[in-house]
């Protein structure tokens, strides 16, 4: 199946999965700015206000349509950078939170190994309500299967690599995230690795998405996390200011 891009379908995206924090927003401006005219404050407060609201409710689609519109994550080179064998005798997991816009892509870059997706989307534990809405125009990859995030219904050391492309930040418990990743880590082959991407609740992502980068989780708590689960090897590689690629080995 050949997946074609709608133009600024990331921000598109990211709009519709996110309309009731920008619905709020816009809201909360009109209210704040009624009532500061009505009041009679002075210019100076009203224009800091403005200035204030609408940065924080455009600067994130603005790095949104850079990321994910015009930056070539979608190209998938920074996977092909990776140099990830690929033969038919390779075997190759994509997990998802529910939304899966990746899987036409890695088996389009991967052609020849085998491909398994799995979704582990908890709707009592995963409760953001944008993962929700991205979940009802999520593509589905043939043979998609549900599973629990502790639990990967494989063999040990069956896999060669495992992609996580920006899903498992919908895991908010560390506990959780930690029995995932040990999961992960059982079914790798001794050489295997996990392929991990992730915004990073880092400055950049602050500058970019304001009290929206708490949705994201630091590279310390990553790298607690993946040690914790029994990975040795922890390898970052920035795609633009504001994603990391890691590069996970046992």
């Amino acid at each position: 199946m050949e997946v074609k891009r709608r133009k600024f379908q990331g921000v598109l995206n990211i709009l519709s999965f996110n309309r009731h924090f920008y619905v709020s927003g816009f809201i909360a401006l009109a209210v704040i700015s009624a009532a500061l005219l009505f009041f009679h404050a002075s210019s100076l407060l009203f224009w800091i206000i403005i200035l204030g609201f609408s940065y924080g409710l455009l600067i994130p689609l603005i790095v949104s349509a850079y990321v994910y519109d015009f930056s070539g994550f979608y190209n998938f080179n920074w996977l092909k950078e990776l140099n990830i064998p690929d033969t038919e005798q390779r075997f190759n997991l994509n997990i998802n939170a529910g939304f899966d816009e990746t899987s036409y892509l890695i088996k389009k870059t991967l052609p020849q190994a085998e491909l398994q997706v799995y979704d582990f989307y908890n709707s009592k534990q995963h409760t953001e309500p944008a993962i929700v809405r991205a979940r009802k125009v999520s593509l589905v990859y043939p043979n998609t299967q549900q599973i629990n995030s502790n639990a990967i219904p494989l063999k040990d050391h069956s896999v060669d690599t495992i992609f996580l492309v920006s899903a498992i930040h919908e895991i908010r418990k560390h506990d959780e995230k930690v029995l995932f990743l040990k999961e992960c880590r059982r079914v790798c082959k001794p050489d295997g690795r996990i392929i991990m991407v992730e915004h990073l609740r880092d400055f950049p992502n602050f500058l970019a998405f304001t009290i929206g980068f708490t949705h994201f989780f630091s590279k310390a708590t990553w790298r607690r996390a993946v040690t914790e689960a029994g990975f040795t090897s922890f390898q970052e590689t920035k795609f633009t200011p504001f994603m990391s690629v890691f590069n996970c080995r046992s």
